[in-house]
């Protein structure tokens, strides 16, 4: 889980890539880098007005990296006159090789001019490293991701960087975000996805690429998802979708449903606590519009065009990680007391490797706060396969788990920066009682227990609220007993 930022505009590139970084740290904080082309210039030539890109052989490949937190990089940076208008960056959570420079991304190949960031897992790379590595090519890290920038480097003595990018490609088997900058190509930026998840931010004359939202809301709020397999070239004047083919793709425009507002502190010491007094608002937002107390009826709309089906169904599996287990775990007694429906809950890890038995009469719901979970992704994929209902519980509107779900329900809780789960856990809960309430009145519920359930559930903001007031004194409790 590592932070992808990438800018290619008419703005300087590396305070955003920096701030993109920053705004990606949760999901990686052992190092981080970036790369621009262009590079640093001296004062002198800073002072004449001009950019790299007006320098013809002084443009270069400029990386720099740093072991530790965001402002180890910023720190480095701070002393150098970087110009550019194009760059990728990184924050790493350390897979491959322990945290330090070496193993930090980018990773360059053996020229120094092509530079790849990357998510996800290389399964062959050393497959592909002892074959590279008999070709002449030299390693600095102890990385699977730095094998993509040879493999492109090999490729590009007889491609052009389309196709030295794709054919690299065809050859990596396991996952990828990846982005990718080429010396020779200073107006170009190419970014891929397999399995981990890549935002395209679509501006007037740039674009910010990142593997989350908040790198890229503060500068525009129009963006394309990339699906799996789909492979994006993109400079200041537009971008191409492509196959790894080079068959090309349309691709819709989505808006962003969430501000830069929503994804700061707000004068809380961290984002977990801020996240937590955020839950009388995001528990509402679950509710909002989704009941009525007089017929004691949950109204998902995001269920309407499946309600047939879910009359009909008479098994129901969860399929879940982490925190979202828990929740699933939680429904599971909701719709088996007040639906009558039986409910496992797996993790989504191990439902993908088993042949669980599935039929129409199935529904395999899926929770997910980010929606690219991808061990849920393969299960929600499996299941479909098995011509299983499959239904989402997720929290980041158009993500890849929303859009491959037959159908489903937003949690509208904003972003969740904290990695310990508290606003879209209690979010989920919510749904998931609305969702016991609309199965359970289906069948045998009563009007007289949806409408307790109901009013008990309303009560529940202004609960947590009475709980948060007195967080002076469980800080006082926590403080004594933490140790």
């Amino acid at each position: 889980m590592c932070g992808i930022v990438g800018y290619i505009g008419k703005r300087q590139a590396a305070p955003v890539l920096l701030d993109g970084l920053r705004r990606l740290e949760y999901r990686g904080y052992d190092s981080s880098g970036m790369s621009v082309i262009g590079g640093i210039i001296s004062m002198n030539f800073a002072q004449c007005g001009k950019l790299p890109n007006e320098i013809g052989d002084n443009l270069k490949m400029e990386t720099v990296k740093a072991t530790g937190k965001v402002a180890m990089l910023e720190a480095k940076i701070g002393n150098m006159n970087i110009s550019s208008t194009i760059g990728i960056a990184h924050t790493r959570w350390a897979t491959h090789g322990k945290p330090c420079d070496e193993n930090s991304h980018p990773h360059t190949d053996c020229t120094g001019n092509i530079s790849v960031v990357h998510n996800g897992i290389i399964e062959n790379y050393q497959e592909l490293k002892k074959q590279l590595i008999k070709k002449g090519h030299k390693f600095s890290s102890e990385t699977d991701s730095e094998v993509v920038a040879h493999l492109i480097e090999e490729f590009s003595k007889k491609h052009d960087f389309r196709s030295a990018v794709l054919n690299s490609l065809k050859l990596i088997r396991g996952t990828y975000g990846l982005a990718i900058l080429n010396r020779d190509y200073p107006d170009q930026m190419i970014v891929a996805r397999l399995g981990s998840p890549l935002i395209l931010g679509v501006g007037k004359d740039e674009f910010v690429v990142a593997s989350d939202a908040s790198a890229i809301v503060q500068y525009m709020k129009k963006v394309v998802y990339l699906e799996d397999g789909e492979v994006a070239i993109i400079t200041s004047d537009g971008y191409d979708v492509v196959n790894i083919k080079n068959k090309q793709i349309e691709k819709k425009i989505n808006l962003l449903d969430w501000d830069i507002e929503q994804a700061q502190k707000n004068g809380f010491l961290h984002f977990m606590l801020k996240e937590a007094f955020e839950q009388p608002e995001s528990v509402k937002n679950a509710m909002r519009g989704r009941f009525s107390k007089t017929h004691g009826l949950a109204r998902l709309g995001g269920l309407r065009y499946v309600e047939k089906k879910l009359k009909n169904i008479n098994r129901i599996i969860i399929v879940s990680c982490g925190t979202s287990y828990y929740a699933g775990l939680i429904g599971e007694y909701l719709i088996e007391e007040y639906a009558g429906i039986s409910v496992e809950v797996e993790y989504a890890s191990e439902f993908r490797y088993r042949k669980p038995i599935l039929d129409k009469r199935t529904a395999v719901i899926a929770i997910s706060q980010s929606g690219e979970t991808a061990d849920t992704l393969a299960a929600i994929r499996e299941a479909k396969l098995k011509g299983a209902l499959t239904l989402g519980i997720i929290n980041t509107v158009g993500s890849t788990i929303a859009r491959e779900t037959d159908a489903g329900v937003y949690n509208h809780a904003g972003p969740e920066m904290g990695v310990a789960s508290t606003k879209a856990f209690t979010s989920q809960l919510t749904i998931l009682t609305l969702l016991a309430v609309f199965l359970g009145r289906q069948r045998d519920m009563s009007l007289v227990t949806g409408q307790r359930i109901i009013k008990e559930l309303e009560k529940i903001p202004a609960q947590i609220e009475t709980i948060l007031k007195q967080n002076r004194e469980i800080k006082k409790i926590a403080t004594k007993y933490k140790s």
